[in-house]
């Protein structure tokens, strides 16, 4: 399934690996007919080249980035304005996109989530940017629909700015940097790593982005073998994966602690630009004809099964199978590793959570940035249709990850699908990833396809005594489980019931409701401060 290289390794050709051994420069020879280096094969991988393109220190060991786009949400960009006006901030010098998708609910603290975002909005118009209203977007489905592009970098405010799969290098960083962006300066770094990730083979029916992506972080994540790295996804099983899939997987690399990713781009990737009405944002990348990995990951896509991670990470994982089959020490060794992450402050039991032999959970959620994709939605209203999930504890809420997707939802009748269950569908919410929406009952278990599920990110409050569980999941077996009224299934079970979907972006929606400067400022603008929103005062120089 997934197997991880002891050292680095030569691509040629984007098809053959050879392992970097005393022999591999005689056999590239060989077969290419070329004289290489180790450190020209370097310079061959697709981040190689985009970050060269993006450097402005001359000096490709000390990386002095200057990134093409930056995006923040609602929890950061008023420090981060807020920083750069007191240094000196006069226009926002790249294109910059307030977010309103963490925040968004304005239900806790009086009036200070609404103030952020008229905070926002005046200092797009101000500083000439682009302010994206709650419930709109998520931020990094916004970005991936608007704003990426072939050979780019952007840099967002937020730990899964991922765009890989699209063909842009994105990072996630904290506010500091992106003040120094605003500011013109750069984002230091010494040249990462880069490690392959080898996929072959094709998905079974069932089996989803999710799925992918927790197997990846299973093999990789407590051996820091991409930690701080570029993960470069590569080999001929990339092909056999819609745009949707593999941002699935893309968004999820952030739980490998690698610092960004990029994957080979084709005519699945040229497509989804075309559908998003910006073809020429899109350009074909591929490594060049020998490239040198510096770790090679190869994944077997065809022996992928459906997965689940446990409390309390993301690489906790196991195949829902085995848990099924081992529900007993899984769910005790599960206890067992609660007494560390939660440090014995709560009672914590899930072993009697086994009824019948089979394991119940309380809740289902599929959402944000990770679950909230078109494709994602749709497999889990396949899954559903025609069922019930039943008038007891288990609950299931969907959370598309735009306002375009949710309308295409509705028109393909993927919606009504999933809400004649009893399930909810909901806007475009950031929440239940971060613990700020559907929390459970007290030692209740959610399913969720969203991006972490840490402690306390489902919501309760351990110094109150309060605490639910949450493991990942893919979409479609959560909707399995949800169809089986709660009893954990994997969507393999169910594989027939799975189509095939067209997706149709209009952007009527974002044209009559999202505020974009066109890069022009408006210094006239005054900006709308809060209660909690303080100007700073004069800097001394």
């Amino acid at each position: 399934m997934i197997s991880l290289y002891e050292g680095g390794a030569y691509l040629v050709n984007g098809s053959q690996l050879i392992a970097d051994d005393s022999e591999a420069i005689n056999k590239i020879k060989a077969q290419t007919g070329k004289d290489v280096t180790k450190e020209e094969s370097r310079k061959n991988t697709i981040a190689y080249g985009i970050l060269e393109s993006h450097n402005t220190s001359g000096n490709m060991d000390k990386l002095k980035i200057k990134f093409d786009k930056l995006t923040s949400h609602d929890i950061t960009f008023v420090g981060i304005i807020q920083t750069a006006r007191a240094s000196g901030l006069k226009k926002f010098p790249i294109p910059y996109v307030l977010t309103n998708c963490h925040n968004s609910l304005c239900a806790v603290g009086g009036t200070i989530n609404e103030d952020d975002h008229m905070f926002g909005l005046t200092c797009a118009k101000k500083y000439g940017g682009v302010y994206v209203p709650p419930h709109q977007a998520v931020i990094h489905q916004f970005a991936r629909e608007m704003l990426a592009g072939g050979g780019r970098m952007i840099l967002g405010s937020d730990s899964h700015t991922r765009y890989g799969a699209l063909g842009t290098m994105a990072m996630g960083e904290g506010g500091p940097e992106l003040v120094k962006q605003l500011l013109n300066q750069t984002y230091d770094i010494n040249m990462p790593g880069v490690v392959a990730v080898y996929m072959t083979g094709e998905p079974v029916k069932g089996v989803g982005p999710q799925d992918v992506a927790l197997a990846i972080i299973g093999a990789v994540f407590k051996n820091g073998y991409v930690k701080n790295k570029v993960m470069e996804f590569v080999g001929p099983g990339v092909e056999k994966l819609s745009a949707d899939f593999r941002i699935g997987v893309d968004v999820m690399t952030t739980e490998t602690t690698c610092l960004s990713s990029i994957w080979k781009t084709d005519d699945r990737i040229k497509e989804f630009y075309e559908i998003h009405k910006r073809p020429g944002d899109y350009r074909e990348l591929n490594p060049g004809e020998v490239a040198y990995y510096d770790g090679v990951i190869t994944v077997d896509l065809s022996k992928i099964k459906p997965m689940i991670a446990m409390p309390f990470h993301p690489s906790n994982t196991y195949t829902i199978e085995e848990v099924n089959a081992n529900l007993e020490d899984i769910l005790h060794e599960t206890e067992k590793r609660a007494l560390v992450s939660l440090d014995g402050a709560v009672d914590y039991k899930l072993t009697d959570k086994i009824k019948n032999g089979k394991f119940y959970v309380e809740q289902g959620v599929i959402a944000g940035c990770a679950g909230g994709g078109f494709e994602n939605i749709c497999a889990a209203a396949d899954i559903l249709n025609g069922a019930s999930i039943g008038p007891d504890e288990f609950t299931l809420n969907v959370y598309p990850a735009s306002m375009p997707v949710y309308m295409e939802l509705i028109k393909n009748g993927a919606a009504a699908k999933i809400m004649q269950t009893g399930a909810v569908l909901k806007t475009a919410f950031c929440g239940p990833c971060f613990g700020a929406g559907d929390t459970p009952s007290n030692n209740a278990f959610s399913i969720r396809h969203s991006t972490r599920n840490f402690p306390n990110r489902e919501g309760s409050k351990l110094q109150s005594g309060q605490i639910a569980s949450v493991a990942l999941m893919d979409a479609r077996s959560i909707a399995a489980t949800a169809a089986n009224k709660g009893y954990l299934t994997p969507a393999t079970d169910v594989p027939d019931k799975i189509g095939e979907y067209k997706y149709y972006f209009d952007s009527t929606i974002y044209e009559n409701r999202v505020f974009d400067s066109k890069g022009v400022a408006d210094d006239s603008v005054e900006i709308k401060f809060g209660p909690n929103i303080k100007d700073w005062p004069a800097m001394v120089y």
